[in-house]
């Protein structure tokens, strides 16, 4: 199947959702927190294998081909395709991807996130801060630049496989060896599950709070927003108060 190019523009917002973990809301709501904090235009492009339920104002793609041999689980890996030639040779896209998950919540400014200084920029390892592992949740880049983390990882997936347990591992030390990792300053991109619980025996009668310098609050391991909202969390004998900071920004 072909595709029309795309009008070229400066600053996308990229995003992806396969699978049937999280439905079209995450996509809608992703949306509706960006226009609301990023001043100016942007595209926004959801890279995806359904598109149903989808709002209008997002451009839905196929999710470039991961390109495996046969029998290979691509669990882990799918992220590496934002990094696929295709996205500007096939969809014409062209200038600097903001790449974001779609259970985060926006809670501050997204403009600086398009201005920060770096080649390409990523959030450093919450529990492990002297590795050079990020965390893709939130990661920029120059659409196109960097090909070759998709193409290397094509031709040595067997020995990428063994040395590394998911893309971020394998891209943090891919671009860190050119030279070209960065990451966002710490109190950009907190943890829910590490920054914004309150400490037992505190999380019992205090909620869990926006940390202070937030732009966007990660959510990884045992809650989704959903969850937080409601004061549920997927681990026995973690207790945690509604968020309902997550109502107020989790919004189309």
């Amino acid at each position: 199947m072909t595709h029309a190019a795309a009008p070229q523009t400066a600053r996308h917002i990229l995003c992806m959702k396969w699978g049937r973990k999280y439905g079209p809301e995450y996509v809608n709501r992703l949306y509706g927190m960006a226009r609301r904090h990023l001043q100016g235009d942007f595209r926004f492009i959801c890279l995806t294998d359904d598109a149903s339920g989808i709002r209008p104002e997002v451009q839905c793609l196929p999710i470039p081909p991961l390109a495996l041999p046969p029998g290979i689980p691509e669990r882990g890996w799918t992220k590496l395709t934002t990094f696929s030639r295709s996205l500007c040779d096939e969809y014409g896209l062209r200038g600097t991807a903001l790449f974001l998950d779609i259970d985060v919540v926006i809670v501050g400014s997204l403009d600086e996130f398009f201005t920060q200084s770096g080649e390409f920029l990523i959030i450093h390892d919450y529990k492990r801060p002297w590795r050079i592992t990020g965390n893709s949740s939130v990661y920029r880049f120059e659409l196109g630049a960097h090909s070759d983390v998709l193409e290397h990882f094509r031709t040595h997936f067997e020995s990428i496989r063994r040395q590394f347990r998911n893309e971020q591992a394998y891209l943090s030390d891919f671009l860190h060896r050119q030279g070209r990792l960065a990451y966002w300053p710490a109190q950009w991109c907190p943890s829910f599950k590490y920054h914004s619980i309150p400490r037992w025996p505190a999380n019992y009668f205090k909620p869990p709070a926006i940390p202070a310098g937030a732009r966007i609050v990660i959510f990884h391991g045992e809650c989704n927003p959903p969850d937080a909202l409601a004061g549920r969390r997927n681990r026995r004998f973690r207790y945690i108060r509604p968020a309902l900071w997550v109502g107020e920004h989790w919004r189309e």
